[in-house]
């Protein structure tokens, strides 16, 4: 992905880096979300920066994360003063609790689910409780790739994404669906850090019904369920 996008740098940066190319809705529903933040907020996957400032200049506390070179040398000339750095969504350098949000726009699409659940655990650790997340991402009727300009994207039924989100440690709070293309509908997600849900660092699957944090996955926890209803009724 890195790989891709650093070809293209160029053309990405004319066609997605001044704020103007955004919708005026999404601009409207992110300054609402960060209002009602506090604290440092990290804008993950922030390309050229152009969300980073915009947001910036509706009063956030925020700073740029990229992995690719050419996207973060752009943004501090384009941007001086504020903070962007090289990173990965999978591996954030902050501290456990220490971030009041972190915004997701359309930069976590490339990733498999399991390196997307990867992330979202990332996320869930370095938010602190009632902490704030918001996702741009592709809509599908079912998990599926699709031949994005830049490398292969997927596409989420915006209740599956949901359900990633919130075993990561997520409550999720919001959400809506828009058309925007001839192909695909763009997604919005809002969750805040719950105080309850636990971090899983990776989600448990059919092989390994516990997961690496100890707790069952949904199949899992329906057959134990089941189990002991059997259990009583017996």
């Amino acid at each position: 992905m890195r790989a891709a996008y650093s070809r293209r740098a160029v053309e990405y940066i004319d066609l997605f880096g001044n704020i103007e190319s955004a919708s005026d809705v999404d601009r409207t529903r992110l300054v609402e979300w960060v209002g009602g933040l506090s604290g440092r907020i990290i804008d993950v996957g922030c390309g050229p920066g152009q969300w980073t400032r915009f947001l910036h200049g509706a009063g956030a506390y925020i700073a740029g994360v990229d992995v690719v070179p050419e996207f973060i040398d752009e943004a501090r000339r384009a941007h001086d003063g504020l903070e962007f750095r090289l990173g990965d969504a999978r591996r954030l350098d902050e501290r456990d609790s220490s971030l009041g949000g972190i915004l997701a726009w359309f930069s976590l699409i490339h990733l498999a689910p399991q390196q997307l659940d990867v992330a979202l655990a990332e996320f869930a650790r370095c938010v602190r409780t009632g902490g704030g997340l918001a996702i741009g991402y592709f809509v599908g009727t079912e998990l599926m790739t699709f031949d994005h300009a830049v490398t292969l994207g997927y596409s989420w039924p915006p209740e599956l994404l949901a359900e990633h989100v919130a075993a990561a440690g997520f409550d999720v709070v919001d959400g809506d669906v828009r058309s925007a293309s001839e192909t695909r509908d763009l997604g919005r997600l809002f969750a805040v850090r719950s105080l309850t849900n636990p971090v899983m660092t990776q989600w448990a699957t059919e092989d390994d019904p516990v997961g690496d944090r100890g707790r069952p996955s949904g199949r899992a926890r329906r057959a134990q369920s089941a189990d002991a209803e059997a259990q009583s009724a017996g």
